[in-house]
């Protein structure tokens, strides 16, 4: 896919996303291993965003992505919702308790970016929690539409591509939070040798692939965006 194509139509909406996620995760990891604040084999995402300076970036940037997914999500929402008007097949209160869930997820990514681990662990936890639960969630609720959507929505190809991608997410969540919690520990430099070592390396390992599963995911909603446009009204309302 072209660059110029994924500026047809709201293509620059999940375009941004992608963008903005992957480099909050890439960028803000280099940042931290050049200034020597983390483990260079698979520390915690939050990890890389943690000390200055790159807990400045990791917060500004965690932002414009999640201000980037409450848009994508609420183009997809609008997208299906028409949809429906036109073919049917989906059921409107799924369309709506996706679009809610998926909105749960951004604000969880904020908290995760206010609320440093080393600073408050416990808010910063629950947003952590409430993010990838949220958005593995999201992702699967966004598969079944696309599947009950089908031939309309997406091609058969694009909704056993999400199949597969949520199937990932789902079986990383699992280690993902359950390992976190037996380590129990916001230290930043761990050493091989150290009790819980194993416990964190899993748990590590699998969020990076739950969150670059929402990566991939956000990235076939490209194509179809470009089918469509969105437009603002305004109108003004008269005064007595």
């Amino acid at each position: 896919m072209s660059p110029s194509s994924m500026m047809e139509g709201t293509g620059f909406l999940p375009a941004l996303l992608v963008i903005s996620s992957s480099g909050t995760f890439l960028i803000n990891y280099v940042i931290a291993i050049i200034n020597g604040h983390i483990d260079v084999i698979f520390p915690y995402i939050s990890d890389t965003g943690t000390t200055p300076p790159e807990s400045c970036i990791f917060g500004l940037m965690t932002s414009i992505t999640a201000m980037a997914g409450v848009a994508t999500m609420y183009a997809r929402y609008k997208f299906i919702e028409r949809l429906i008007e036109r073919t049917g097949g989906v059921r409107p209160v799924l369309n709506k308790i996706a679009l809610g869930i998926g909105l749960l997820s951004c604000l969880g990514m904020n908290i995760v970016a206010t609320f440093q681990e080393t600073v408050v662990l416990p808010v910063h936890d629950f947003g952590a929690l409430l993010f990838f639960l949220s958005g593995v969630v999201y992702i699967v609720l966004q598969t079944w539409i696309s599947y009950q959507a089908y031939p309309y929505g997406s091609s058969k190809a694009m909704c056993r591509t999400r199949a597969l991608i949520s199937s990932i997410a789902v079986v990383a969540l699992f280690p993902t939070v359950i390992c976190a919690i037996f380590v129990g520990s916001s230290e930043l430099r761990w050493k091989g040798d150290e009790p819980n070592y194993g416990l964190h390396l899993a748990s590590a390992v699998c969020e990076w692939m739950v969150a670059f599963s929402f990566v991939f995911f956000f990235f076939t909603y490209i194509r179809e965006f470009t089918r469509f446009t969105m437009t603002v009204k305004a109108e003004l309302v008269e005064q007595n």
